[in-house]
C-alpha cells in the first residue's frame, strides 16, 4: 500500500508516521505532488495557523492535486488543523481554505480557555467504518483555538463539548478528518488509524 502523509512544513509529520508505522505501514512523507497519482490513501496532518498552513500548501502547488485526489475517492484524513483547512473559509483571517467541505472554520467561543487543550471524549452520531471498534464516549487528545463547522450534520460523525458542542469527527465516504490527534490518543487513537488503513485496503 502507498499512503502518503502530505509535507507542507506545518503538521507533526515525525508522531503521525510512528502512529502509522505501529499499524504495519510505512508511509511516504512527501510534498511532491506527482507523488500523489498512485497513492492509495492520504493523510493531511496540521498544527498552527490556519493562512499560514493555506499559504505553504499554495506555494507548493498541492491546493489542486489534493481536492482532486479527494474527489478520485479514495480515502483521505485530515488531522486537527487538516479538518479545519477542508472547509470553505477560516475566520483566522477570514482566509480561504480547501473549499472541500462546505462550512468555516470558527473560532472557540469566548470564555472559554484556549487552546482547548488536553483529553476529551468524543459522541459518535453514526457508525461509519473508521470507528469500528473504538467505544462511544472514548476519549482522545486534543488541542486547538477553531474549530470546523461543518452546513451539512450528515458529515458529523463525532461531537465533543467544549464549551459549545462541536464537529470532532467528520466522515462522509472517503473523507474522513478528526479535530483531535489520533497518534496522541492512545490505543483508541492507534485504533483509528488502523481503521483508516483498512479503508485503503479493502
Amino acid at each position: 500500500m502507498k499512503l502518503v502523509v502530505i509535507d507542507y512544513e506545518s503538521g507533526n509529520l515525525r508522531s503521525v508516521s510512528r502512529a502509522l508505522e505501529s499499524q504495519g505501514v510505512a508511509p511516504l512523507v512527501t510534498g511532491d505532488a506527482s507523488d500523489f497519482e498512485d497513492a492509495d490513501a492520504m493523510v493531511l496532518p496540521g498544527v498552527g495557523s490556519g493562512p499560514a498552513a493555506m499559504d505553504a500548501l499554495n506555494q507548493r502547488n498541492l491546493v489542486g492535486p489534493i481536492r482532486d485526489f479527494i474527489a478520485s475517492g479514495r480515502p483521505f484524513l485530515g488531522v486537527c488543523l487538516g479538518l479545519q483547512l477542508l472547509m470553505d473559509r477560516t475566520e483566522e483571517g477570514n482566509e480561504p481554505c480547501l473549499e472541500v467541505v462546505q462550512g468555516n472554520a470558527k473560532h472557540l467561543p469566548g470564555g472559554l480557555k484556549v487552546p482547548h487543550m488536553g483529553w476529551n471524549n468524543v459522541r459518535f452520531n453514526n457508525q461509519h467504518p473508521v470507528l469500528d471498534g473504538i467505544f462511544q464516549d472514548s476519549y482522545f487528545y486534543f488541542v486547538h483555538s477553531y474549530y470546523a463547522a461543518p452546513e451539512d450534520p450528515a458529515g458529523v460523525s463525532g461531537t465533543t463539548e467544549y464549551g459549545i458542542p462541536f464537529c470532532s469527527i467528520y466522515a462522509k465516504d472517503n473523507l474522513v478528518a478528526t479535530q483531535f490527534h489520533p497518534e496522541k490518543s492512545g490505543p483508541a487513537g492507534l485504533r483509528f488509524y488502523k481503521n483508516f488503513i483498512g479503508l485503503a485496503s479493502a
